[in-house]
């Protein structure tokens, strides 16, 4: 919720007349997006959002025209709440937080003698210790060419989690996520994903981290996480699969077919095979 500034009488005397309050509603409840309420742990998020990743990802649901979509949204809650300093600010502003600036809305730039010569009729200024007591809620940059713009820095790394596919990790490829940019705007980022990536390794993506303040904007580093397969089971670079054979097949051997993330290969069976 934020205030808009007083209505005054004609009068000097700081006598508030009138408040107009304007609510912002949280159009995106990023809580309801994970299943999570709205108290819950940073471990709560993070199993939230892994449980849903893995169930959600586009290329595990192929016949679903809002997978992406569903995805997405998952994503961003996630990236939100995900972050202590971003949910701090989501808990106070809503979805729009950040169109609000790091510190929220403020009175940077605003001359609150306006307010007084208005209302004045054109001659009113703002009474004495009136604008100190604004210099207290604006940090001291209430008042005009008061102090000088700090120095230029560098934006901060920002950390974050892709989940990709188990074939993905095995043969390489690209994967997409979205962030949302400076703007307020959503940004869809293409990575390219290694051959053989392991679950939890980290991919820096330079320049795509936080915005700097005059600076070089920070690197986002993305922890890899692999989904898990319904056959193979990986072991270091070794793939693992339960094969059934029928006895027959066992007993006097075969040449079957055996898929793999490379295509298809055949495989003989020796007569007289154990199961294991």
């Amino acid at each position: 919720m934020r205030i808009a500034t007083p209505l005054y009488n004609t009068s000097h005397e700081f006598k508030p007349t009138k408040y107009k309050v304007f609510v912002q509603n949280m159009t995106d409840d990023y809580y309801q997006a994970l299943g999570v309420s709205r108290n819950a742990s940073a471990e709560e998020i993070q199993k939230a959002y892994r449980e849903l990743a893995r169930k959600s990802h586009p290329d595990l649901n192929p016949d679903d025209p809002r997978a992406k979509e569903n995805f997405q949204k998952i994503q961003t809650a996630y990236d939100t709440l995900g972050d202590v300093e971003k949910r701090q600010r989501y808990d106070q502003f809503g979805s729009g937080y950040e169109r609000m600036g790091a510190g929220g809305a403020g009175f940077e730039g605003f001359d609150f003698n306006d307010v007084f010569r208005q209302a004045g009729g054109g001659g009113g200024q703002m009474p004495p210790g009136f604008e100190d007591l604004f210099q207290q809620f604006s940090g001291g940059r209430g008042r005009p060419g008061g102090a000088p713009q700090p120095r230029p820095t560098a934006g901060a790394d920002l950390n974050r989690e892709i989940t990709i596919p188990f074939a993905t990790a095995v043969t390489g490829g690209k994967a997409q996520f979205t962030v949302s940019g400076p703007d307020g705007k959503d940004e869809t980022i293409t990575v390219s994903i290694p051959a053989g990536v392991k679950d939890g390794q980290k991919i820096r993506l330079r320049g795509k981290g936080q915005a700097g303040m005059g600076g070089k904007p920070g690197d986002l580093m993305l922890a890899v996480q692999v989904a898990e397969h319904p056959c193979f089971k990986r072991r270091g670079n070794n793939l693992e699969i339960k094969l059934p054979i029928g006895v027959d097949e066992a007993v006097l051997g075969a040449t079957i077919n055996l898929p793999t993330p490379h295509g298809t290969a055949e495989l003989e069976i020796p007569a007289g095979t154990t199961g294991g």
